[in-house]
């Protein structure tokens, strides 16, 4: 069973149009939708209100968001999550290498949108839908974020579009010899022979990913990798296409280790705007402990 959430701001700013109002406080033009359609509903100063009316200096507006009934497809899975950080709206896990972010016809029970459901269940949450914000390949592992109900999803949505929500990565990639700093701005497409592989063509998806070299090791490099664009496979596929592929990464012809079952790629910052608290959030995870040992090889 699903339950209708509250918000609710003061307008210390200047008199504008209710729809205006809640726009500037991260509610998208769908949020309202849903509330205006779907059994929500918006007030000023405890008085129903529609989207243009007035709100003056000093009103309260409040919000109350139509419940979301749980999506019975999503099976529950009862295995752990590693919670980094949560509070009401959002949830950052650490997800493990090996895990799938998402549900798909060969891995539907175990992923970590199954597991945040298991988790919301467990934990006597009103709301039972998670909402996925940053995914991760399977292979990679780290940080991964959360909305706890639609409105926090769309908000965060907004940020990834405006590129304002910023995801940091700690990847071991092969060989040596990169710049201290480097940018890549490399189209991207699905490779021809592969339903899974992608690849760099001047006709693909524009791509944009940004590195700096923190070390080098025997036989590979350390870099930490932001994205400013975020299409399947980006850092992999760039990296490869640099003649650099990540270390343990088959797929694209990264260098095998022994003691590596997956690609060497970390998520380990995430940076947000919290509209709800007014904050910033910043949040650091270490990388896993395999790619630990390939990164104390190199001192780092």
């Amino acid at each position: 069973m699903a339950y209708p959430l509250q918000f609710g701001w003061k307008n210390d700013t200047v008199p504008t149009k209710l729809r205006n109002f809640l726009q500037q406080h991260g509610v998208s033009h769908a949020v309202l939708t849903q509330i205006k359609f779907h059994g929500g509903q918006m007030t000023i100063n405890g008085r129903p209100a529609w989207s243009v009316d007035e709100v003056a200096i000093g009103d309260v507006v409040t919000i109350v968001l139509p419940p979301e009934p749980a999506n019975a497809a999503v099976t529950i899975s009862d295995q752990p999550l590693n919670v980094v950080k949560e509070d009401a709206n959002f949830l950052i896990v650490n997800k493990p290498a090996g895990v799938a972010s998402v549900p798909a016809h060969h891995y539907g029970n175990d992923t970590l949108v199954n597991r945040a459901k298991g988790y919301f269940i467990t934990h006597g949450m009103p709301l039972q839908v998670p909402h996925i914000v940053t995914r991760l390949d399977k292979g990679t592992s780290g940080l991964v974020l959360f909305g706890k109900h639609h409105m926090a999803h769309s908000i965060l949505d907004q940020q990834l579009k405006a590129h304002t929500l910023q995801k940091t990565y700690l990847a071991v990639v092969s060989g040596r010899g990169l710049p201290d700093h480097g940018e890549i701005k490399a189209p991207i497409k699905r490779a021809p022979d592969s339903f899974i592989k992608r690849t760099t063509a001047s006709d693909g998806q524009a791509a944009y990913t940004e590195f700096w070299t923190i070390n080098e090791g025997p036989e590979w490099s350390v870099v930490k990798v932001r994205l400013h664009t975020g299409r399947t496979h980006q850092i992999r596929v760039h990296f490869a296409s640099l003649g650099h592929a990540l270390v343990g990464d088959e797929l694209y012809g990264g260098m095998v280790l022994p003691n590596l079952n997956h690609q060497a790629l970390a998520c380990t910052d995430l940076q947000f705007y919290d509209p709800f608290s007014r904050q910033t959030w910043q949040v650091h995870q270490d990388p896993d402990d395999q790619i630990k040992q390939l990164l104390h090889q190199t001192n780092v």
